[in-house]
């Protein structure tokens, strides 16, 4: 388990790197006027309807209706079953691309409404629209053949395959002269993605032994129960969608730029996410089922307590370098080209709006884990919901006085929402007991995370000026790399200081 989980935490990391590297080429040849608002809306359409079918609900869904027909029954009806899951898919993906196809003004007009009155960029959002939804196409079948590998103990293709994304929009960037507008030349990098991963997971998949062809679908007892489990799964991830899609409607009505800001921020803030939150709750999750299996609640809360402490630990210098120096940090990366000071600010404002909820939302994985270890799926679905209302109800009123701050500080209130009803419910019935240790993890964290962010106010003024010596066409960058060594430095002293005193065992960590 071990081994794949740092292999997968690997790619993704690979993937990271290469996805910073595309943004900060698509902000110097893009920027964030127009063109980006229409690509970030036309590049969020697919998406939006992947998240809700595919991915997470899916996975959920078929990785264990496969292994389970796989396992009792042979390759033959794993087959079957999974020939006839394919057929349905591809039958309502067809029908959705076409449907897309042709009416994508009206599916723009829907999901991008304050976009009618901006003529050119509804026009050019429709136009991209049309180029990159055939990824949603792909994208599908992408997930079932990395579910079929995952049965199959085989995660490396599957944890490549976006990397192949930033790669693509990457050449696609650079030959931006030769399409019609750069937002073009981003649309079809996503388009031929989708066939680049789509050849990659088919060749994984088929090496595997795990390709099945399409099979007339009838609906026997595997594939109810398949969908038995995947209606739920889908009911929860529509529901983080709906939030998201209600960022996608809103901020049409924005000032052009608004779409491009919650972009670039979003990036940013997606980092310790995707590298931290999801890396522990993944080792997390398996680690208390087998724990609880054994009749060990105490050892699972215990692990559990240490996750939590060790991504507070990760999680706590980010909160601090995006609260305390945004606008530095979000130059550094994308501000050049065609990305100016203005969209800096913009973004910067956001990014800081979205950190506010940062903590929350590393955590929820590891929250969550109290319940779905022990088979409860439902509480961890009502309490998204709950938080998806509040944060809907807040994105409308906040949405007029802030724009895209206040659609990301909604977000950040959901997040805080969605965490404590899930820690609430867990200690109360008994499914988490934080230690003392974990609250004096999370103070020592704290203590750090203070200290790092008063460190990188005091010191920004005067390293900004040395940095001008040594650089004037690459001042902020030089600057942004000296507080991140700094703040390293401040940071790990005050932390390893904090957790002697107060007898935090960091080696354990």
């Amino acid at each position: 388990m071990l081994k794949n989980v740092l292999k997968v935490g690997g790619w993704t990391l690979v993937s990271r790197v290469t996805g910073f590297a595309r943004d900060i080429l698509m902000a110097a040849v893009v920027g964030a006027g127009p063109l980006m608002d229409a690509f970030a809306v036309a590049f969020r359409l697919p998406n939006h309807f992947r998240a809700i079918f595919g991915e997470g609900a899916f996975a959920n869904a078929f990785v264990p209706a496969y292994t389970r027909v796989r396992t009792l029954g042979g390759e033959a009806a794993a087959d079957l079953f999974h020939g006839r899951v394919l057929t349905l898919l591809l039958i309502v993906q067809a029908l959705l691309l076409a449907i897309a196809l042709v009416w994508t003004s009206g599916l723009v007009q829907l999901l991008a409404p304050g976009f009618v009155g901006k003529e050119s960029v509804f026009a050019l959002t429709v136009d991209l629209t049309r180029i990159t939804f055939p990824y949603l196409f792909c994208m599908t079948l992408v997930t079932l053949w990395a579910d079929a590998l995952a049965a199959v103990k085989r995660f490396t293709a599957a944890a490549a395959a976006p990397i192949l994304l930033n790669l693509t929009m990457i050449a696609a960037l650079l030959l931006a002269g030769w399409f019609t507008s750069s937002a073009h030349a981003a649309a079809w990098g996503v388009f031929t993605a989708g066939l680049l991963e789509l050849a990659l997971l088919f060749v994984a998949a088929r090496r595997a032994g795990v390709i099945a062809t399409p099979k007339k679908p009838v609906l026997d007892a595997d594939v109810r129960a398949f969908f038995r489990a995947f209606g739920p799964a889908v009911i929860g991830s529509a529901g983080v969608q709906i939030a998201l899609l209600a960022d996608t409607i809103i901020v049409s009505f924005l000032p052009t730029g608004s779409a491009s800001s919650l972009y670039y921020a979003d990036r940013l803030y997606q980092l310790p996410i995707g590298v931290i939150g999801v890396a522990a709750g993944t080792v997390l999750l398996p680690e208390m089922s087998g724990l609880i299996a054994k009749g060990d609640p105490v050892g699972a809360h215990r692990a559990q307590n240490r996750a939590i402490g060790f991504t507070l630990f990760l999680t706590a210098p980010f909160v601090a370098a995006f609260l305390a120096i945004p606008d530095l940090i979000v130059a550094a990366m994308f501000q050049r080209g065609a990305f100016n000071a203005e969209a800096g600010t913009a973004a910067a404002s956001v990014l800081g709006a979205y950190t506010l909820g940062l903590p929350a939302v590393v955590l929820i994985r590891s929250a969550v884990a109290s319940f779905t270890a022990r088979g409860d799926t439902k509480t961890p679905l009502w309490a998204s919901l709950t938080a998806i209302g509040c944060n809907l109800a807040l994105k409308l009123v906040l949405w007029k006085p802030l724009g895209a701050t206040g659609l990301a500080l909604a977000t950040a209130v959901g997040a805080w929402i969605n965490l404590i009803i899930l820690m609430v419910l867990a200690a109360r019935t008994g499914k988490a007991e934080p230690d003392r240790l974990l609250w004096r993890t999370a103070a020592v964290a704290g203590v750090a995370a203070l200290a790092l962010a008063l460190a990188l106010i005091g010191l920004r003024g005067p390293v900004s000026g040395f940095a001008a010596t040594l650089s004037s066409a690459h001042g902020r960058e030089v600057a942004l790399v000296i507080l991140t060594l700094a703040g390293l430095v401040i940071y790990g002293g005050v932390a390893m200081a904090g957790a002697r005193m107060a007898g935090v065992p960091l080696r354990r960590r």
